[in-house]
């Protein structure tokens, strides 16, 4: 077993690096990195598997239907060379699945069941981080040599610097969402604190003294209290009415 194609190797690199330019989806972009892997490798099928937020695998992608049964198989049965692979942050190379059962008792048989001879998988990780493994079953016996396994490994980095990609991505957009919150909600205080100035003829100071003990003593929060002082006054008019201050 060896990549059958290595011309195409160029190829899938500018194709995996034109997708990660351009908006993609998480789920089709591995399945494409599934696929171009089991076209590269003689006789092979190719599966993703990535990491939650837990740090417990869950399917991503798979070559083909009969892969995305035994990736599935992996994640249910907590075993299989993806899963070692991605405890341990190393690769399985060249394992042969007829004499793998001790090693898979469970999940060695079936993928031998399903006509594969040999698997081996790789880690998806940043620097010590593992975020997944791919693994490629192949229906040869034969062996990658040292110089496919570097290859196969440089794909497997250069999709998970698209997984990265699209986590930073969603991680940005939440920051700038809560960011954007933290704004608005700074405003309306702001806000809350002129119109209380004005109508108890006292400091801004004062002002956000006044709203802060009227909601600390009625156990209200502050932005939805100094929202409804600048939007709909009458909402608190003990708040609001110019007697407040005094009593206050």
């Amino acid at each position: 077993m060896r990549i059958k194609t290595p011309e195409r190797v160029p190829a899938i690199f500018v194709e995996f690096a034109d997708t990660l330019i351009e908006e993609f989806e998480v789920v089709e972009f591995f399945k494409m990195v599934a696929t171009r892997t089991a076209e590269l490798v003689a006789y092979s099928h190719s599966g993703v598997l990535i990491a939650d937020e837990r740090n417990d695998l869950q399917f991503m992608a798979a070559s083909d239907g009969c892969t995305q049964s035994l990736e599935l198989f992996q994640v249910q049965s907590h075993q299989g060379p993806g899963r070692d692979c991605f405890l341990r942050g190393v690769s399985v190379v060249n394992s042969d699945l007829q004499t793998a059962n001790d090693r898979w008792p469970r999940f060695a048989p079936l993928a031998v069941a399903a006509g594969f001879r040999s698997v081996h998988a790789f880690p998806m990780r940043l620097r010590s981080e593992v975020i997944g493994s791919m693994s490629i079953f192949s229906a040869d016996v034969g062996q990658l040599d040292p110089v496919d396994v570097r290859v196969i490994q440089s794909l497997v980095d250069v999709a998970m610097i698209g997984l990265l990609k699209k986590r930073a991505i969603a991680r940005g957009e939440v920051e700038t969402e809560q960011l954007q919150d933290e704004l608005n909600r700074r405003i309306i205080i702001e806000q809350a604190k002129g119109v209380l100035a004005q109508i108890h003829g006292c400091g801004v100071d004062e002002a956000f003294n006044l709203l802060r003990s009227y909601c600390r003593d009625h156990n209200l929060l502050l932005s939805s209290v100094a929202k409804a002082v600048v939007t709909d006054p009458a909402e608190y008019p003990v708040l609001t009415a110019t007697r407040f201050r005094t009593s206050a």
